[in-house]
């Protein structure tokens, strides 16, 4: 059986989570330190903050041995895949507002994909609803920083 069609225990699953919840902070707050740009920054903060947010949410589910009830979507947020026609590249001193939203697509991306796996792997399960939510949100923060990317950076003929 391969591994996305596995299927962990409720703690098992959520722990993942709150790793890849853990890894996205951690990467956004490294890409922080590294640009002078202040709206890169800006931008990298704001979901840096998600991230936390939705570890905490995780965190609380662990302790409570369920997830709680809420904003769930009812559909998945599609996306334009700006991740396949823009390249992902290590942010630096010199970076822009462009190069940061371009570096959150990709982060958020690799999120949703996690989350898409995870929840497919367990349908069935008590926790694929946990799974399914997650994706939704994340598939949302995708949408949003696409549109910011498209209104700012894509011009029509």
């Amino acid at each position: 059986m391969s591994d996305n069609q596995v299927c962990y225990t409720f703690d098992a699953a959520v722990e993942m989570a709150i790793q890849m919840e853990n890894d996205g902070f951690r990467n956004y707050l490294a890409a922080i330190r590294s640009v002078t740009d202040k709206g890169a920054r800006e931008i990298l903060r704001e979901n840096a903050l998600d991230e936390l947010d939705h570890k905490h949410q995780l965190e609380k589910a662990l302790l409570e041995g369920r997830m709680a009830g809420g904003a769930e979507l009812d559909q998945t947020i599609p996306t334009m895949h700006l991740d396949y026609i823009l390249k992902k590249k290590e942010l630096g001193p010199q970076s822009g507002v462009r190069e940061a939203l371009i570096y959150a697509i990709h982060l958020e991306k690799e999120a949703v994909e996690f989350y898409g796996t995870v929840a497919s792997g367990c349908a069935g399960a008590p926790m694929a609803n946990l799974f399914k939510q997650l994706h939704k949100e994340e598939s949302r923060h995708l949408q949003s920083l696409e549109d910011l990317y498209e209104q700012h950076f894509m011009t029509e003929n």
